[in-house]
């Protein structure tokens, strides 16, 4: 009988070192930069059993033609939390006001507790190079706090992390003073259409506001599938022949060439700088 336990236990013990729970932390300006930068991949560590939180800087109380103030952020707030049910995920969005956004110690002890209160293995944040202040000082702070998620003495209330996380920026088109360099990319031809349900839940943004800046809100279609179909065309791109290369490293020839949907991150030099091993225990799903 002992004999039986002991292999029961050795084996439960494999079981658990081979399933490594990876824990993802995103940030975002607004409520809905998380879901267009990464929801098809925080789908795919989802539906794998691991953690994912997306995080809102601001409450995004501006970011509409006509509603503002308490009542935007409300429904701001409820879309982000419609957005997580729909990608089994966690969303948070913190109270500090849309276009206001600075990269002072008060925000960034903000994303600092987030980080250390999720135990990130992986941070995903955007560059600080960006047409929008607020996404700019949201890739500041994160920058910012890359190191000091580490530091026992700054923010001693909440403890320090042990090890620091894998720092990643999100993909934009930016090209000065550096264009964006696709470290990782990732498939997600498998949830290509979570990652658009994510986005259709943003309402105010996807069908009032971004039309109606863009002058297009005459285009949004009525029917709620039409919408859908019209959203999935507007949100996504053909490849870049780097973007390509990238899939073609982490999947192979076959699968990274027939790659028709893909959300690609580069390595932040911050924070810890994985090797191509750690890379893949960190995504699974590159395969």
């Amino acid at each position: 009988m002992m004999r039986i336990l002991i292999l029961l236990l050795a084996a439960v013990t494999a079981l658990l070192a081979q399933g490594e729970k990876i824990r993802v932390i995103a940030f975002g300006a607004h409520p809905d930069d998380c879901d267009i930068r990464a929801s098809g991949t925080a789908a795919l560590f989802a539906a794998a059993g691991h953690a994912v939180k997306f995080v809102s800087v601001t409450n995004g109380d501006v970011g509409h033609q006509t509603l503002h103030g308490a009542a935007l952020a409300q429904r701001r707030l409820a879309e982000a939390k419609e957005s997580a049910r729909r990608l089994g995920i966690e969303y948070e969005v913190l109270d500090n006001h849309d276009g206001e956004l600075l990269p002072t110690l008060e925000v960034r002890k903000q994303v600092i507790r987030q980080i250390r209160l999720w135990n990130a293995d992986v941070v995903l944040a955007p560059r600080p190079n960006d047409y929008h202040p607020d996404h700019r000082y949201t890739g500041v702070l994160v920058q910012d706090a890359a190191y000091m998620v580490v530091v026992p003495h700054m923010l001693p209330e909440t403890p320090a992390l042990r090890k620091n996380p894998v720092f990643l920026y999100y993909e934009d088109g930016f090209q000065r003073p550096n264009p964006f360099r696709p470290d990782i990319a990732v498939a997600i031809d498998d949830t290509i259409d979570k990652k658009i349900a994510a986005l259709d839940s943003h309402v105010s943004q996807f069908y009032e506001w971004l039309p109606w800046v863009a002058g297009t809100l005459a285009e949004v279609p009525k029917d709620p599938a039409e919408r859908k179909a019209w959203l999935k065309r507007a949100r996504t791109r053909e490849a870049s022949p780097a973007v390509r290369a990238s899939l073609v490293k982490w999947y192979g020839a076959e699968k990274g060439n027939a790659a028709r949907y893909y959300e690609a991150f580069e390595i932040c030099e911050y924070g810890t700088q994985p090797n191509e091993a750690r890379v893949r225990q960190l995504f699974p799903m590159l395969r």
